[in-house]
């Protein structure tokens, strides 16, 4: 199916929600549409001792968060590598992830100031459909969507509600094989040996924090930070929300108002 311009999507849920199935079903059905993943970029590049990756590690070693900056120049270099963001650099060039100690000095000075003194304008993002994604694990703050606004427009963020209750019948039917990442649940993809694994043979185990008084406290710290994030999205007029008990009832309303937005 072909969009007819740019999508640039972020999915907003709390833990167990299924924001992964959703994302995935998304991409499936439209392959003109990536996935493009804060966490996997800061692995990406401390892999690849990038500039901005050794900054990414030295952080990390010394036992802080990576601030929040430094995630707005990964995604935002990565824009830039794809074509699909204008450079917005004082001096009109693109600022690239090689890793020469020239640019890592350059890089290096560039990241050490705040993001709005450095004579940044917003992006121009390109609105050819090729230039269509999913954006995950970034932002989850309203404070940080302000940030990004000026990087990037995102012109649709869905919010995926589904009951907590619902949410925590899941959970605690959950058992995972460690090894190989497979997971069940009793509840709808039960193992076919209780409490082992179809291929292996192997013990099944819990996740440590797949209890109810751990997936409540995070359900309390989701509900404080994405209620502004929300709100934020909603002020820009690209928020919608859908309503489900289950990714399957979910997939169908999303493709849906997806395909009236972008789709010819």
């Amino acid at each position: 199916m072909r969009l007819r311009r740019a999508a640039r999507v972020i999915l907003v849920g709390a833990p167990g929600v299924g924001k992964g199935t959703q994302s995935e079903r998304l991409l499936d059905r439209f392959p003109q549409l990536s996935s493009i993943s804060s966490g996997d970029l800061l692995r990406l590049n401390v892999k690849q001792r990038t500039p901005l990756g050794i900054k990414v590690e030295r952080t990390i070693k010394a036992g802080e968060l990576v601030p929040d900056d430094l995630i707005l120049r990964l995604i935002r270099n990565e824009l830039n590598q794809r074509g699909w963001i204008f450079s917005t650099h004082p001096a009109g060039n693109v600022m690239t992830l090689a890793s020469s100690s020239a640019a890592e000095a350059e890089v290096a000075s560039f990241i050490s100031s705040p993001i709005h003194s450095r004579g940044h304008v917003q992006a121009q993002p390109s609105d050819d459909p090729a230039a269509s994604f999913l954006l995950d694990g970034f932002p989850r703050t309203a404070v940080q969507a302000a940030q990004l606004d000026h990087i990037v427009p995102i012109n649709m963020v869905v919010s995926i509600k589904t009951p907590v209750d619902v949410i925590m019948g899941r959970i605690s039917g959950r058992w995972v094989h460690e090894p190989s990442g497979r997971v069940y649940n009793t509840n709808f993809n039960a193992p076919k040996v209780a409490g082992h694994d179809d291929i292996t043979g192997e013990p099944l185990t819990r996740r440590p924090d797949d209890n109810e008084e751990v997936y409540r406290a995070r359900f309390r710290k989701f509900e404080e930070t994405s209620e502004p994030l929300l709100d934020h999205y909603a002020q820009k007029g690209v928020l919608w929300e859908v309503n489900g008990m289950s990714s399957d009832e979910i997939s169908p309303k999303l493709f849906r108002e997806f395909e009236r937005r972008f789709v010819d």
